[in-house]
């Protein structure tokens, strides 16, 4: 019987935008995630991190690797993720 690594990290990059940049104090960062990490778990993790950004966490949209997300869209390795609160424009 061999062993199995039950809890593996991978590393994803982020990228925050506007308010997210600014409530997060950093524009990109890379951070290691469990395998099974979901979109929502990623951004629980950055609101835990940095709960003065939570009210702007909560209502950024996610692109994963350029694409909408939903919450509960698995991260998977070397992915990335963008930030994005709502904006308005004309």
């Amino acid at each position: 019987m061999t062993d199995q690594l039950t809890d593996t990290t991978h590393a994803v990059d982020l990228r925050y935008f506007a308010a997210a940049r600014a409530a997060l104090g950093r524009s990109e960062e890379t951070l290691s995630v469990p395998a099974s990490a979901t979109v929502a778990d990623v951004v629980a993790r950055l609101a835990a991190a940095t709960p003065a950004a939570e009210p702007v966490l909560a209502r950024c949209s996610v692109l994963l690797d350029g694409r909408r997300a939903a919450p509960s869209d698995v991260v998977p390795a070397g992915a990335n993720l963008d930030l994005l609160p709502p904006f308005a424009g004309g």
